[in-house]
């Protein structure tokens, strides 16, 4: 295996530290700034990492100077047996964080669970505390199990998260109500500008509502926001509110944080990419597949990362005119571009 104290860099000299684990493409919500369709081109079922695969690949990475990882999808609760892989993950040394994001409708039946098996820390999306504005986002009537999952993950312990997707003229009047909401369940909302990524083929730029806007509406109704910490590597930006409580911003679209970001993202089918938005993805399930060793796995990665020049976020940033990443066609045409199978 490759010498753990010499971690590569990419040529920005950003650091591999993160890994997010799509552990599954599909989804029970069909949020129409992630999955707007109703139906999908899955990933075939024989195509899908094994946990001794997810495991290995997990453990791979370490030398690689990943530390933190978390599990994305689709929606990961949707796999079977997904408290099984915590466990696994959990144990495997020079990984100090596994963390999930999830939207919360199976969360109140599986939270003890998760806790026991060794899952640090959850983030489940939450884009309305309304019922009506919850069943047109989702398409789903799901709202008060998602809230009863993250009663009962609070209820559990864990250091919870909720993340809201902010999007004007829709659920911007929300952003105050959620705070307070975050606070009566002990969970720190981040607020996510809406994002052009794959899956958002109905983002426009005059939908989203930024960082800047987002701080004005919470100094308004709570008084001086500070900043509560340095964003470093991190992506949402943390603030305070005068009564002590904590919320965090990601300006993916106005403020991207490119220059920091040191995650990698694998596809529940084996697809390593180095971006959200990166175009080409390197097949580790095919290395695996094919009887490569942990060395030749580590140093097909350690090559990728090196060559590593995505900066996405910040090249749209700069463009006069803006629009979708891909649509329904072009999706369709490759499923690892859409962000539900790349684990956003």
């Amino acid at each position: 295996m490759n010498d753990h104290s010499n971690p590569p860099l990419d040529t920005l000299g950003r650091p591999l530290g993160s890994l997010r684990v799509s552990v599954i493409d599909r989804c029970d919500l069909r949020c129409n700034y992630c999955m707007p369709e109703e139906k999908y081109t899955w990933l075939p079922r024989q195509e899908i990492l094994s946990f001794e695969e997810i495991e290995r690949l997990v453990q791979v990475s370490t030398s690689l100077g990943v530390d933190r990882i978390r599990l994305t999808g689709g929606e990961p609760l949707l796999r079977r047996d997904i408290v099984g892989l915590i466990g696994r993950l959990s144990a495997v040394a020079g990984i100090a964080d596994v963390a999930m994001t999830t939207n919360g409708t199976r969360l109140a039946e599986l939270a003890p669970q998760l806790k026991a098996a060794g899952l640090h820390r959850l983030t489940v999306s939450l884009d309305s505390l309304r019922h009506d504005r919850f069943k047109e986002l989702t398409r789903r009537d799901e709202l008060d199990r998602v809230l009863g999952g993250i009663r009962a993950a609070s209820a559990c312990g864990f250091p919870l998260k909720l993340n809201t997707v902010v999007i004007r003229g829709f659920n911007d009047e929300e952003v105050g109500d959620l705070v307070d909401f975050g606070a009566e369940v002990g969970a720190e909302v981040r607020f996510i500008e809406y994002m052009d990524v794959g899956g958002a083929t109905r983002w426009q730029m005059d939908r989203v509502f930024s960082k800047k806007e987002i701080l004005a509406v919470l100094e308004a109704r709570y008084g001086p926001v500070t900043a509560a910490e340095p964003q470093g590597s991190a992506a949402a930006q943390r603030y305070r509110l005068p009564d002590g409580a904590t919320f965090g911003t990601i300006a993916s679209v106005t403020e991207p944080f490119c220059s920091a970001c040191d995650r990698g993202r694998l596809t529940a089918d084996g697809m390593f990419f180095k971006c959200l938005y990166g175009q080409d993805g390197l097949d580790v399930k095919r290395l695996v597949r094919d009887g490569a060793d942990d060395e030749a796995l580590a140093a097909a990665l350690r090559s990728m990362w090196r060559l590593r020049t995505d900066r996405a976020a910040e090249e749209r940033a700069g463009r006069q005119e803006r629009s979708p990443l891909f649509q329904v066609e072009a999706l369709r045409e490759d499923p690892h571009r859409e962000m539900h199978t790349r684990g956003g």
